[in-house]
């Protein structure tokens, strides 16, 4: 039986990723510091699977915690997921940013190489690109981050390459998220941040359900059909899928890769939002605010090199990400004795 430490293990992602694992027989160790997920989480994983990972409360830039979990347990792989992950955030609090994702996942990564664990999986983000020079990105795009999350994906990533080219190097597996959403199908699972989201579906969501008042749209007018940002929207299951193909090929290859993840298509908000009015029927009332810095237009990749090295390609479409994030936003809201 594989081994498996899932950082952030108890987040959107992570606790998604929790499940697939347990489910293809793997044992897993989640370290959280539970800062934006709830500790009930694992409650939820076990109703799915009737399983439970191991979990250790605790904080990846804890090296005296870290090197006791690599001594204790055999580990065949690291999925790395914890981090902070907003934008605005890091432009208002950058050195929290630098110290958490950069200086966190050097400690971790350090912690493989003293213990001689070879397999490592990163949550990278398209935010490594910034501007798109062209459309749809790829892999070879430079990179140029446009804030400070985006920054500490870069250098983690950087990190990572130079430990992997030297002798005692890692296999990595480096995925480039573009815009996850959508939840679990059991409705059990979902993105549900401590704080004010930071992601546009759930703050959708939140509208219908009657939490928010309207929808903040950030600039009508982008030089795109509607007049709203354009983004690249992937289901969280279709993102997991991409998380196993990548570790099992990371042990069974042996070589690193680096590959964007996303569906190839981008929406607007507005195409987003209306989606998720019918999914819901519910009106999803809109409010025009001035664009953000550092927001572009229009962000899609082109996921063929995903597909030609993992056999990836996204499976759930928008009808599909809606109907599931509704099943879980109005089950959620009911569960925490809200209704609508």
């Amino acid at each position: 039986m594989q081994t498996i430490l899932l950082t952030g293990g108890t987040g959107y992602i992570g606790s998604h990723c929790c499940i697939r694992l347990l489910e293809s027989g793997k044992k897993v160790i989640v370290l959280d510091n539970l800062c934006n997920s709830k500790k009930s989480i694992l409650d939820r994983i076990e109703l799915i699977t009737a399983k439970s990972p191991i979990f250790i409360e605790g904080d990846i830039r804890d090296e005296v915690l870290l090197e006791t979990i690599f001594t204790k347990h055999k580990l065949d792989a690291v999925l790395h997921m914890a981090g902070l992950k907003a934008v605005g955030e890091s432009t208002k609090n950058p050195l929290l940013y630098y110290e958490i994702n950069v200086e966190g996942s050097r400690r971790l990564i350090q912690a493989c190489q003293f213990n001689n664990v070879k397999n490592f999986v990163f949550s990278s983000s398209a935010t490594v690109y910034g501007e798109p020079d062209y459309l749809p990105l790829d892999e070879k795009h430079p990179l140029r981050p446009a804030n400070p999350y985006g920054e500490t994906k870069r250098v983690v990533e950087d990190i990572l390459r130079s430990v992997s080219f030297s002798d005692e190097g890692l296999r990595t597996a480096i995925l480039r998220y573009f815009n996850p959403v959508g939840a679990h199908e059991s409705g059990l699972i979902g993105e549900d941040p401590n704080d004010t989201p930071n992601n546009l579906m759930p703050l959708i969501a939140q509208v219908a359900t009657g939490e928010r008042t309207h929808l903040d749209i950030y600039g009508n007018d982008y030089p795109t059909e509607d007049g709203t940002g354009v983004r690249d929207y992937i289901h969280v299951e279709d993102l997991v899928d991409a998380h196993i193909l990548a570790l099992d090929y990371l042990l069974k290859e042996k070589q690193s890769l680096t590959v964007n993840l996303g569906t190839g298509k981008g929406f607007s908000v507005l195409e987003m939002a209306n989606a998720f009015s019918k999914a819901s029927g519910k009106t999803i009332a809109l409010k025009t605010c001035s664009r953000r810095q550092g927001d572009a237009a229009t962000s899609y990749t082109n996921p063929s090199k995903a597909d030609e090295l993992l056999g990836w390609t996204s499976k759930r479409d928008l009808k599909k990400i809606c109907e599931d994030q509704w099943r879980w936003s109005y089950q959620n809201l009911l569960r925490n004795g809200g209704n609508n």
